[in-house]
């Protein structure tokens, strides 16, 4: 992720260039791109990574959102991710996060805090070094599950669960997010 940071400007010219590349890798290399991608993006499962994407939406997003949330803090960079998952209230020095604020979300175009396709990324070069045409994924997907074995990681949240709508409790907790992303009278 951070050559691809280095290699392209915006996420349709990384997801090309990460294509490309691990179109280039062995049908096992792109699995574990997969994997690794799905171990690292999970170290975001935490309550508090959850009411630091809430803050950012401004009270109102989904568990999907979430999901793609983590991959766009793994599109941020390793030292970014890193930073966030211990506190969540650094994402307020990430230029992507700083860029967002006093915007509404309408105005996010290329810069919404999520990044979903990243997730197919991985399916997309297994099709294209199979040949195989496979829209769903299936073949990748059924590739992901057989190396991951029995050992899947839970998809539960760490950490505990608390009300960011709290606004005493969100300021102690994410002072600086709270203040830059102010929730909505109707979140």
């Amino acid at each position: 992720m951070e050559t691809c940071r280095r290699q392209a400007e915006g996420r349709d010219a990384r997801l090309a260039w990460l294509r490309d590349e691990l179109s280039r890798r062995s049908q096992m290399e792109i699995v574990e791109f997969q994997l690794r991608l799905d171990q690292v993006t999970r170290q975001a499962f935490h309550w508090d990574l959850v009411a630091a994407a809430e803050r950012i939406f401004g009270g109102r997003y989904s568990d999907d959102d979430f999901d793609y949330f983590g991959l766009w803090m793994v599109g941020l960079g390793r030292e970014v991710f890193g930073r966030a998952v211990l506190d969540p209230d650094a994402l307020t020095d990430a230029p992507e996060v700083l860029a967002l604020t006093g915007r509404s979300s309408k105005d996010w175009g290329e810069g919404w805090p999520g990044w979903e396709l990243l997730d197919y990324v991985a399916s997309e070069a297994y099709e294209l070094v199979t040949g195989d045409r496979d829209p769903c994924g299936e073949e990748s997907s059924a590739a992901v599950r057989a190396q991951r074995g029995r050992h899947v990681v839970s998809r539960g949240l760490a950490g505990e669960r608390w009300n960011v709508r709290d606004e005493a409790e969100a300021t102690r907790r994410l002072p600086r997010l709270s203040s830059m992303f102010p929730l909505r009278a109707d979140s």
